[in-house]
């Protein structure tokens, strides 16, 4: 009869062989995450300079629309309707995505505090910067806030305080401001979607990243 020591043997390397073929699976499929979300948030930055082609005045007024997939008049919006338009393009219903994250979770948005909402609304709760902002440090990646170039890539959500508790909100996209210094953002600001270098020009409230739900 065999000894048992000699058993053991074969026994570790197959465990060895087991581990590292895990290890290689699970490094592989980390990897394919990695390029799929690289790939989407430079599908995203396309589709967000591709809007700064539309012609588009400026109006917050309340407006009723179908859902899912409602959108204002396409030749109106705010700085929302922007990061609204841009992920439709993606594929991705930002007003299905949160209404449905605000109906079951209520307490979680500013509802109550800001406007004396008393129940969701998908007409109006995806168009506003807290809420969008609520909804990304919950279902995406709520980044650091800093004042360095090179902390924010093409797809990065930004938010800003205008001054006087005035949000806002747009899209990092693929292109840099003169002398390659940073990403320029893709943003409504009251005239219409624009490219410009604003990353740093007010306060930076939030920075975000959103895959959808299903990278």
């Amino acid at each position: 009869m065999m000894p048992t020591s000699a058993l053991r043997v074969p026994r570790f390397r197959l465990a060895l062989v087991a581990a590292f073929l895990l290890s290689s699976t699970a490094g592989l499929a980390a990897a394919q995450e990695s390029s799929a979300q690289h790939d989407f948030l430079q599908r995203l930055s396309t589709a967000a300079i591709e809007r700064i082609s539309h012609h588009v005045r400026y109006d917050s007024s309340y407006v009723r629309i179908p859902y899912p997939g409602g959108d204002v008049p396409a030749d109106t919006g705010v700085c929302t309707d922007e990061i609204i338009r841009s992920y439709r393009a993606v594929g991705i219903d930002l007003q299905k995505q949160v209404h449905e994250d605000i109906a079951k979770n209520w307490g979680a948005y500013p509802h109550d505090q800001q406007w004396r909402q008393k129940h969701p609304d998908s007409n109006i709760d995806h168009r506003r910067v807290p809420n969008l902002a609520v909804f990304f440090s919950r279902k995406g990646e709520s980044l650091p806030i800093t004042y360095g170039a090179d902390d924010y890539s093409p797809g990065d959500l930004v938010t800003w305080d205008l001054g006087g508790g005035v949000p806002h909100i747009g899209i990092v996209v693929d292109h840099k401001s003169p002398g390659n210094e940073r990403y320029l953002v893709v943003h409504n600001i009251g005239e219409g979607p624009r490219m410009e270098d604003v990353l740093f020009r007010w306060k930076i409230t939030g920075h975000y990243r959103y895959f959808g739900p299903t990278l």
